[in-house]
């Protein structure tokens, strides 16, 4: 049985051999360190440099596929219906420079603002960082795919790419629980609120964020780059992301998903339940307070959280926490957009456009870049 990949059996196939034919003379050595190109395909997404195998004796000939195997993954995204891609990829790249414009300056005015150096913005200013590099990770080579034929990437590129959505998807989990606990300190303990969140705690539980989320990618990514998947390079999707990956593989993968869901119990699941928690002691507290006015300070207070926190929860709770035979490759595909590149760019919006403190923050650094001119 053939369990290699479909492209080095039909090689097999084509080489003359080189064993001597029984009471015949031994073939001749004309192969031995030649060139073979495949044909080029477009379904295969090979172009004309990554069809070339070199040819010589059984060895050779087995290490030769072994790297055109490495050669990486064709991601399929969209590719039956060209018309949505090409309006998937004007969409994309807007949401991206949305992304990289809101966040970056929400990044520079939380360390150029005196007034917004506290934990509610030292926070954010995590998130907005953790965005970037987000979808800086996957939208670019998002938008490559979608532009033209080639739907091809590397082994490394999709193993790089695996390993930092992976990575930055369970730190976000991580660090919204943070920011839900420092609004309940906010809210809860506002006399203490100063000294409970103290810069040397807001750090630490930064850190644990950003550890906890790259700790759980170094787990899981290469347990599912190293799954065999017999020749299938065909990933049903535009990134390389982990349900399609374990999709792919031609072997039982119970073992993993249940490391991969008892994984996401402490990444997703916790966290959340942190979540949940934080807001039912901030929701009995606001309807302890008797001015309207205080409630609706404390709500708008919350507000901007909990809008960011449904956006990105509700679907990556779909996309993690279920099993592999029940994903739907359409529905997956969509919310993966929806949270690759929706979610970053809007939490901006959401946070600052009702945030007094962040337009008098910008209309004082736009004042200093004026002050020259006048």
């Amino acid at each position: 049985m053939c369990l290699q990949t479909r492209t080095r059996c039909s090689l097999r196939s084509s080489w003359p051999s080189t064993q001597p034919a029984e009471g015949g003379p031994a073939p001749p050595q004309a192969l031995r360190g030649a060139e073979v190109f495949l044909p080029e395909s477009p379904q295969l997404g090979l172009s004309p440099d990554r069809r070339r195998v070199v040819a010589g004796d059984g060895r050779q000939n087995a290490s030769a596929p072994e790297g055109f195997i490495l050669e990486g993954f064709i991601l399929v995204g969209f590719s039956d219906r060209p018309q949505l891609e090409l309006a998937l990829f004007v969409v994309a790249l807007a949401f991206y420079l949305l992304t990289l414009l809101g966040n970056v300056a929400i990044v520079l005015l939380s360390a150029l603002d005196s007034r917004l150096h506290t934990p509610m913005y030292f926070f954010l200013a995590n998130l907005s960082f953790l965005d970037v590099c987000f979808t800086t990770g996957s939208v670019p080579q998002m938008l490559h795919n979608l532009r033209g034929p080639d739907k091809t990437i590397s082994y490394v590129g999709c193993a790089v790419q695996l390993f930092f959505v992976l990575a930055l998807g369970g730190v976000e989990c991580v660090l919204l629980a943070v920011m839900a606990y420092d609004r309940y300190a906010a809210v809860c303990r506002p006399l203490h609120y100063t000294l409970i969140m103290h810069p040397r705690l807001c750090g630490q539980l930064a850190s644990a964020a950003w550890l906890s989320g790259f700790g759980n990618s170094l787990i899981m990514a290469p347990q599912t780059l190293l799954l065999p998947r017999c020749g299938h390079r065909r990933v049903d999707h535009f990134l390389c992301e982990m349900p399609a990956l374990i999709g792919m593989a031609c072997v039982d993968t119970t073992t993993l998903e249940a490391l991969a869901f008892a994984l996401a119990i402490f990444i997703i699941l916790a966290p959340l339940g942190l979540i949940l928690t934080s807001y039912s002691h901030i929701a009995r507290a606001v309807l302890r307070i008797r001015s309207a006015a205080g409630r609706r300070k404390a709500l708008n207070t919350c507000s901007a959280h909990l809008a960011v926190v449904s956006l990105f929860y509700g679907t990556i709770i779909y996309m993690y926490l279920q099993p592999a035979n029940a994903y739907s490759q359409d529905q997956g595909k969509f919310l993966t957009l929806f949270y690759t590149i929706v979610t970053p760019s809007v939490n901006p919006l959401i946070y600052t456009l009702r945030n007094k403190d962040v337009r008098e923050a910008v209309k004082k650094v736009l004042g200093k870049g004026r002050a020259p001119v006048q």
